[in-house]
């Protein structure tokens, strides 16, 4: 999925200087990406790189309508990017993105190549995905939105500044029942001893446990809005729901827990921050007929599915 952690700035960027000039039929931009495994530098044209992506980050059999919001998701991401001129997780080398979960998981030309060998059906799919949604991006108020996903909800998304630094009007929770019936990830169970537990969130076991290992003092202080721990206490320290998520290696802020003979067991639900559209939910739109514009505008509030072309002006830039 989409990184965990995407680069956020305290205000919405100004476009008025990085308007993209990218006409429908015009040269494709090229996008330059650093192979995580070779570390070597792959240049693949825009639409090219949006099916790498396409590939790697959702399944193959998934409905159209899906595959092709994530085709949105992919594009707008990535003109974003070259649109502020951001290069930030690549630093250092001639490239615009990774392959990973820092960026946006990308198969490389090779292995796109082996996939069309191998699943022709896949193949096919992906490819209708972006050539059906070509030179479309999801936008905001006229421009490119961060178009976060992530795997499965918890039956609903989570406003952004509940897992990111900034409150972004595009990204609200919304609910989204289609996950816990489709998704292998809808519900995960984690098991381990409790003086491990307490290791892992730095919290001293002796001040936590109130009468010995199996009655310790945690408590969950506060929920989201989409249902996930906000703050939690162990003992006498708050602790965020994200940060248990992220120190436990949770799939999810969205747990409970029951103790037993000295153990911790931890039921977490959905899968990933859960900001931004849910895939197995726009699976379970696109099982129930929606269009791939009806998934998006339903997970990003208020955006709407508008043409690169409707961005441009005279302003130079990679686009």
């Amino acid at each position: 999925m989409q990184a965990e952690a995407q680069q956020k700035t305290k205000n919405e960027p100004d476009y008025e200087k990085h308007q993209p000039v990218l006409e429908e039929k015009e040269v494709q931009p090229i996008v330059r990406v650093l192979l995580s495994k070779t570390r070597s530098i792959e240049p693949v044209p825009l639409e090219e790189y949006v099916k790498g992506v396409v590939a790697a980050e959702m399944p193959l059999d998934f409905q159209p309508e899906a595959l092709e919001a994530q085709a949105l998701a992919a594009r707008t991401y990535i003109v974003r990017r070259l649109t502020l001129n951001d290069r930030s997780g690549v630093t250092g080398v001639e490239a615009d993105v990774t392959d990973t979960q820092a960026h946006q998981v990308y198969r490389s030309l090779a292995e796109m190549k082996r996939l069309r060998k191998n699943d022709e059906e896949g193949w096919r799919k992906v490819d209708e995905a972006v050539k059906n949604t070509e030179g479309d991006i999801i936008a905001y108020r006229g421009q490119p939105i961060e178009a976060l996903f992530f795997s499965t909800s918890n039956g609903y998304t989570e406003n952004s500044e509940e897992v990111f630094p900034n409150e972004i009007p595009y990204l609200r929770s919304v609910a989204s029942p289609w996950d816990k019936e489709r998704s292998p990830r809808a519900i995960n169970r984690v098991e381990m001893p409790l003086s491990e537990f307490y290791r892992k969130l730095g919290v001293d076991a002796i001040a936590v446990s109130a009468a010995g290992t199996d009655k310790p003092s945690l408590r969950i202080m506060e929920w989201t809005q989409g249902r996930r721990v906000k703050e939690m206490v162990a003992g006498s320290k708050r602790i965020s729901g994200e940060e248990v998520r992220e120190k436990l290696g949770l799939r999810s802020a969205a747990f409970d827990w029951t103790i037993e003979k000295g153990m911790i067991i931890l039921t977490t639900y959905g899968s990933g921050h859960g900001v931004g559209m849910s895939q197995w939910g726009a699976e379970g739109m696109a099982q129930t007929g929606k269009t791939a514009d009806q998934i998006v505008e339903y997970y990003y509030s208020g955006a709407r599915v508008e043409k690169v072309s409707k961005l441009a002006n005279s302003s130079k830039n990679r686009l």
